[in-house]
């Protein structure tokens, strides 16, 4: 599979895995300066790029970098970004944060991981009956404790 990046700026970085092991490619901030991040408050981070997914049987997936949530609180505002293969703009990582402090997002600083994956587009069959199962319609923690 080949993975197409368009730099949109100059100063953008393409993105890498850390490690050979790495499942996520680095993104990293195209910012022309830092940007504080109050508690609780919302931003969004341009990379600077854009890709190009083979086709529709796959998407690139936004997850935030362990480091940054664990320790500081950083997350991503929507939980997981979807890239769809039809798109060519931008991305863009939207951040929040969830801790007490303040944190600063530095020009160049790895601010999410992008995943690619593959994605599944099954016929949609409406119905009146699902399948019986032995765990049926039980829900949150139907399963046991957590």
């Amino acid at each position: 599979m080949q993975l197409y990046i368009k730099k949109l700026r100059e100063n953008a970085r393409v993105p890498k895995r850390a490690t050979s092991g790495s499942a996520g490619m680095d993104l990293y901030a195209c910012i022309p300066e830092a940007i504080t991040l109050a508690p609780g408050q919302l931003t969004v981070i341009p990379t600077g790029i854009a890709i190009e997914l083979p086709d529709n049987t796959c998407a690139a997936f936004l997850y935030a970098r362990s480091g940054l949530g664990v320790k500081h609180g950083i997350c991503l505002s929507n939980g997981v970004g979807v890239i769809d293969s039809d798109y060519r703009g931008e991305i863009c990582v939207g951040l929040c944060n969830v801790s007490g402090a303040p944190y600063t997002i530095e020009p160049d600083e790895r601010v999410a991981q992008m995943v690619i994956a593959p994605v599944l587009a099954p016929e949609i069959i409406e119905t009146d009956e699902l399948g019986d199962t032995a765990r049926g319609t039980g829900g949150f923690g139907s399963t046991g404790r957590g």
